[in-house]
């Protein structure tokens, strides 16, 4: 028997463990525990899987990659602007709960070290598993680590992939608006996919992984569209029996089957920072869910949300630390690019989420404001201290005049698909029917009544 001794408190029987499958679902066998801390996890996950490495090149380590293909640029969520919680800098504590490693409290985070590396956020099948809330990635104090250890084996469940994925922004439901809880207990005709009496996927089912690379991408922090997946992978160019539906190739699959959005829990639609820091009494709507919080501000929440629509060629474009732009003009933070000429761009479903936040009025840019920690605006709730601090993490200075800015932001539906008898029919869209706004996608008005060449929009006409 080899016991590891590389400052651990565990032991794990290596020569039972190598005759053992590779995905094996019960470790308990393996792994005797007991462990101080996850890197003891991790430690002791290497002496027999040697794919950390594997791991340490994906975005779920790195949060970015070279953008547009260009050495040196990199753009992901370590660097994108969002309007809910704003930006990842300064806060790094917070913001890394949902990172697939341990530590990352700080810029000097190493991103070289395998022990870091958070195995059981994706592989424990205890259910018992989660990170401490501020902990920069750590466990929770209350998370019995030999447990979760013995549990692993095999890809990760739905419940792993949620537990980061159905929490963005701050909550279940708070962010995509596709992406929530209850997918876990999904109908048919909630969700065709993910619903135990239609195809009971699994996530990686349509997500597919190599090496750790896991397929697929949020359009806000990969604007290239890398490693994209898409519903033709599995369903094809002509899915349906009906002619005329297949001739619909410029309109992505998800506008007809994503008819709402936001079906079984409300989703943010708006987060007003500017009225932070106010003593108030704490509100909620009609759905039991807060509408002011002295440390975020207002917010409304909206439910069975109909999508906005836009083209999409598979890219899009992102506000960057640093760009000025014109705040008499709601700044979009990630749109998709893409238009009626282009014969690569499909309409594709939005949810569009609209906010206002802190920008610097004498250099016209967005700010970046140590929100969490020492210093942070949810400890002073002094504006200026936060943006004086945030600003200097990006390396970027701030004048000392702040005021909020109005802005938007893009998120790309793809999950809660219905069934075709629920989905949108011809005459949502054509006739009288109004879920599309054809002048708004560049038409004159709908084309199945007049000739393509005859309803594009002129450029110079402000389209």
């Amino acid at each position: 028997m080899l016991i590891p001794r590389a400052g651990m408190v565990s032991a794990i029987v290596i020569l039972a463990f190598l005759a053992a499958p590779v995905l094996a679902e019960d470790h308990s066998e393996y792994i005797e525990g007991p462990f101080e801390s996850g890197p003891e996890v991790t430690e002791t996950c290497l002496f027999c899987h040697d794919d950390a490495e594997e791991v340490m090149e994906t975005t779920h380590w790195n949060w970015g990659r070279p953008r547009d293909g260009e050495e040196g640029e990199v753009h992901g969520k370590i660097n994108a602007f969002n309007n809910f919680c704003i930006a990842v800098s300064s806060n790094w504590a917070r913001c890394t709960s949902c990172h697939a490693g341990y530590g990352w409290k700080d810029a000097s985070f190493d991103f070289d070290d395998p022990n870091a590396v958070d195995c059981l956020v994706c592989h424990d099948r205890s259910g018992t598993y989660r990170k401490d809330p501020a902990g920069a990635g750590a466990p929770a104090d209350d998370v019995d680590l030999t447990v979760a250890a013995q549990s692993v084996g095999g890809p990760p469940t739905k419940e792993s992939c949620g537990n980061c994925h159905f929490y963005g922004g701050g909550g279940d439901h708070v962010k995509h608006g596709d992406l929530d809880s209850s997918l876990l207990d999904a109908s048919y005709e909630f969700d065709v996919h993910m619903s135990e009496d239609g195809l009971a996927f699994n996530c990686q089912d349509c997500h597919m992984t190599d090496d750790h690379q896991i397929s697929g991408n949020a359009m806000a922090v990969s604007p290239d569209h890398g490693n994209a997946i898409s519903c033709l992978d599995c369903h094809g160019s002509e899915p349906h029996e009906g002619r005329l539906l297949n001739q619909h190739q410029r309109v992505a699959c998800q506008t007809c089957h994503i008819p709402a959005f936001a079906k079984g829990r409300p989703t943010k639609v708006h987060w007003d920072w500017s009225e932070a820091g106010q003593d108030l009494p704490e509100e909620t709507d009609e759905y039991g869910l807060p509408t002011y919080s002295k440390k975020k501000g207002r917010f409304v929440w909206d439910k069975n949300v109909e999508p906005t629509y836009a083209w999409y060629d598979g890219t899009a474009g992102v506000y960057s630390v640093g760009e000025t732009f014109d705040p008499s003009e709601p700044l979009v933070l990630a749109y998709p690019k893409g238009s009626v000429d282009d014969s690569d761009s499909k309409i594709h479903p939005f949810k569009v989420h609209t906010g206002r936040q802190i920008y610097d009025r004498q250099r016209n840019v967005l700010v970046v404001p140590k929100l969490y920690g020492a210093g942070g605006y949810w400890e002073d709730f002094d504006w200026a201290k936060a943006a004086e601090l945030g600003m200097a993490s990006v390396d970027q200075p701030f004048s000392g005049d702040h005021g909020f800015a109005d802005t938007k932001m893009y998120w790309r539906l793809n999950h809660m698909i219905v069934p075709g008898d629920l989905a949108l029919q011809c005459r949502d869209c054509h006739a009288r029917g109004e879920s599309l706004d054809w002048q708004a996608l560049g038409y004159q008005g709908d084309p199945i009544r007049t000739r393509r060449s005859e309803n594009i929009v002129d450029p110079d006409e402000g389209r």
